[in-house]
């Protein structure tokens, strides 16, 4: 088991201290898709721009899932 972070990012990313245990990436991956589909359907969340970043332990980044996917594909249009 591996300890994965979830950072949620719109300009100015916030730290997620604690992370989660996962046997694999794509499980964590799988996690960050969840957060930002929930994440979608808040109304408290007013910035488009927002992503859920996965780190691993080392700190490198292992994906990137956009809260709002299809305000993300526009802005690299």
């Amino acid at each position: 088991m591996q300890t994965y972070y979830f950072d949620m990012k719109d300009g100015i990313p916030t730290r997620d201290r604690t992370g989660l245990e996962f046997a694999t990436r794509a499980g964590a991956i799988e996690h960050s898709r969840d957060l930002a589909r929930r994440l979608r359907h808040d109304p408290r969340i007013t910035d488009r721009r927002l992503s859920i970043v996965v780190v691993d332990e080392s700190g490198a980044e292992i994906h990137r899932e956009p809260v709002y996917p299809a305000v993300a594909k526009a802005s690299l249009s």
